[in-house]
């Protein structure tokens, strides 16, 4: 079968389940194979413990960076990650171990997505501090991003303490990195160093203006630290209603999905307003909507 069209240069990834429905691992392994015979070029795992006072039923997925390592041995082709790791659930020198490894184990198809976290009832629930995120954020990243470089660290801040941290093995290849933010701290803490940069679809109204409006704003951040615009990719999350009667993603407000048929012009202009990848939140999220993703680009491009 042929690979999903990337549209110019525009990769073309897709986020599998999360609680929109209880998946077991069965699924997980079939969606992950499908969508690498399909074409895409990348596959994302949320990373979340726990969703409830939320008005609806409590609900949680499973771990994912557990989740990663099993997909990472159980594919070949396609990269993932997690969309993104919070680098509150674990100590940062672990976080960068974990990552190395799955790193190793996909021979370089990982991409190591990081956030600092924004849920606090799973942060509760799981007793994790919630406080200080972007001061802790900011200490974990430091840690990341040495140890990523293979570099040896000691650091003593505020909320860690290494004294001498290595990974070892180390990483075959360096781990590419990717900030999922809008917040000027974290932003600022990250641009200096990560290679990708991704958006939630809430977060620009998953419209082309809004995308183009916040894409500015980070290129003029990643100016400011010295760096060519062109040294951070852009990823964009884009909630597509391949069924407009499912309910796994309800909008709400101004909020609109993109249609399936409106899919081929939303990623070309995209493409043209500055993304270098295109991450699809389908509703729903299962193995049908991904053939029909892949249909409807490869139909568009025929």
């Amino acid at each position: 079968m042929p690979p999903v069209p990337l549209l110019g240069s525009l990769r073309v990834g897709i986020q599998l389940p999360e609680v929109e429905r209880t998946v077991h691992w069965a699924e997980y392994l079939h969606l992950a194979r499908h969508a690498e015979d399909l074409g895409f070029d990348s596959l994302w795992v949320g990373d979340h413990y726990l969703y409830r006072d939320d008005g609806r039923p409590e609900r949680g997925p499973h771990e994912a960076w557990t989740l990663l390592a099993a997909l990472a041995a159980s594919t070949s082709r396609i990269t993932l990650g997690p969309l993104v790791a919070c680098t509150a659930f674990h100590p940062p020198a672990v976080l960068a171990k974990m990552a190395a490894t799955i790193n190793n184990i996909s021979d370089g198809r990982f991409i190591f997505g990081l956030g600092a976290g924004w849920n606090e009832p799973e942060f509760r629930a799981f007793g994790i501090p919630f406080d200080y995120r972007a001061s802790r954020f900011e200490e974990a990243f430091t840690i990341i991003g040495s140890l990523g470089r293979a570099e040896r660290c000691t650091f003593h801040g505020r909320f860690y303490d290494l004294d001498d941290a290595v990974l070892l093995p180390p990483p075959a290849q360096p781990t590419t990195l990717m900030i999922g933010s809008i917040g000027d701290r974290v932003l600022q803490a990250a641009l200096p160093q990560v290679d990708w940069w991704n958006t939630w679809y809430d977060w620009y109204g998953n419209t082309i203006d809004g995308f183009t409006e916040l894409n500015a704003r980070i290129t003029t951040m990643v100016v400011a630290t010295g760096r060519r615009p062109e040294s951070v990719k852009r990823s964009a999350c884009v909630l597509v209603d391949v069924d407009p009667t499912a309910t796994e993603r309800i909008t709400t407000g101004d909020l609109r999905a993109v249609d399936l048929a409106e899919l081929p012009a939303h990623l070309d202009a995209l493409a043209k307003v500055g993304a270098d990848e295109a991450i699809i939140v389908a509703n729903p999220i299962n193995a049908s909507s991904m053939s029909m993703i892949a249909e409807t680009l490869n139909s568009a491009n025929t």
